[in-house]
């Protein structure tokens, strides 16, 4: 059984370093004694590595704070590896972040679009979609250095997904906060036992807690308890905090109705010249909500649908099947043809509304308050503002075509006012060619 386990071991190892690696004596010694020439010069940290060391860096003073695992040169250590590691090679987190799907890159080349991406509130940089959260954490965390409560806010309300339990240790936080106020002389209320049950429950396992309690004042101190031979850990309020009462109560209320923080969905737009490839998208697997069997079958399904159309189906099955098929898009792609043949295009929320459509192409236009139509690809006017573009067939990508309000136009060429182009010229200074 020994030898197994040891051939086995020198199997793995050897198919983890591959062929490559596989160096005789003789190749190893040439390889030590070959001269080496001279080091290169450093380039100066990339600003992603730049962002990722001061990331980590704020993660580093937030856990000096922390004590909810064991201190002690071992534990400063592997911190110590974790900010140097991702200093140095922040593309290594960036893969992380990402999964195993990421593994299998697309060529972006051939797309109708290079992916979705979003707008981050905090740094107002578009992201893609797969580094979409790593990045907000990241950006939540550099806040600290300036407003530790406000961040210590925002990441309980964005890193813990779970609503009920927010709203639970929110809501107990800020209890805590109001029996200090309205109790400013009674040291009870000053201290929060570690162990205690309430504590443990709805607030300790939560990211961010630990960080509100600290940046309000609260110090982590081991004290004697009455009547108990071992000593125990309590967040005890720090005197100086308690003459800040109006800003533990701003705090709270901040704390009860923050949101979490979300990313905007970028509309990537983009105006095109006049082409008769307008009406052919090729889309990134981003935009569908299917693995890539599921898309693969897609055809399949598509020829099932045709089938069920010539059979009786009860109301129950029709909405069974339209349940479906709202699943399975979560963006589109839309281009809206001008009568002048440029194409405008943005990327939406498959469930987004007919007025997101139509207030994005008002935010476009050097005269925003010219009426018009919108005709889907089938000649249908989409006049209901309510309809999700999934429910009208504008999904996962359309092109519709925009036509301009016809006695507006005939008003402005009386007042001798031209209407070849409707677009802003900023756009159309960056207008592109559709291959």
């Amino acid at each position: 059984m020994k030898k197994l386990f040891n051939d086995l071991k020198r199997d793995i190892k050897f198919k983890t370093a591959g062929p490559g690696h596989a160096l005789t004596e003789e190749t190893r010694k040439s390889t030590e004694t070959k001269p080496k020439g001279p080091e290169k010069p450093r380039r100066p940290p990339a600003e992603e590595a730049q962002m990722a060391a001061a990331a980590a860096l704020s993660r580093m003073e937030i856990k000096q704070h922390r004590h909810q695992n064991a201190s002690g040169p071992s534990s400063l250590r592997s911190e110590v590896k974790e900010l140097t590691a991702e200093a140095a090679f922040p593309e290594a987190q960036t893969l992380n972040s990402q999964g195993p799907s990421s593994a299998v890159k697309e060529d972006h080349t051939s797309f109708s679009v290079t992916g979705v991406y979003f707008i981050c509130p905090l740094t107002n940089a578009s992201i893609s979609k797969s580094a979409r959260d790593s990045h907000i954490k990241e950006a939540i965390l550099m806040k600290f250095a300036a407003d530790p409560a406000r961040a210590s806010i925002m990441m309980i309300h964005t890193f813990n997904k779970d609503k009920e339990r927010i709203k639970i240790a929110c809501e107990t936080l800020g209890k805590y906060i109001d029996n200090i106020c309205n109790n400013p002389n009674e040291e009870k209320y000053r201290k929060i036992k570690l162990q205690n049950k309430v504590f443990q429950e709805r607030i300790s396992e939560l990211e961010g807690t630990h960080e509100f309690l600290q940046s309000i004042g609260f110090e982590r101190k081991t004290l004697q308890v009455a009547g108990q031979e071992n000593e125990e850990d309590f967040y005890v309020l720090n005197e100086e905090f308690l003459t800040t009462f109006e800003e533990l109560r701003q705090y709270k209320d901040e704390l009860l109705s923050a949101e979490p923080v979300r990313a905007q969905l970028d509309r990537r737009i983009q105006v095109f010249r006049p082409s008769p490839q307008a009406a052919k998208f090729e889309l990134p697997s981003e935009f569908y909500n299917l693995t890539a069997d599921e898309i693969k079958r897609e055809q399949l399904m598509r020829s099932e649908a045709l089938d069920r159309m010539t059979k009786l189906r009860t109301k129950a099955m029709r909405e069974r099947d339209e349940q479906r098929e709202l699943k399975k898009y979560n963006y589109t792609l839309l281009r809206v043809r001008f009568p002048d043949g440029y194409i405008l295009q943005g990327t939406f929320y498959a469930r987004e509304r007919i007025l997101a459509l139509r207030e994005f192409v008002h935010s476009v236009l050097e005269k925003d308050w010219i009426p018009f139509e919108l005709v889907a690809p089938g000649g249908q006017k989409l006049k209901d503002e309510s309809a999700m573009f999934i429910e009208v067939g504008l999904v996962p990508a359309a092109l519709l075509t925009l036509t301009w309000d016809a006695e507006v136009l005939s008003d402005l060429e009386a007042a001798g006012q031209s209407h070849t182009s409707m677009l802003k010229q900023e756009l159309l200074s960056n207008v592109q060619t559709l291959v």
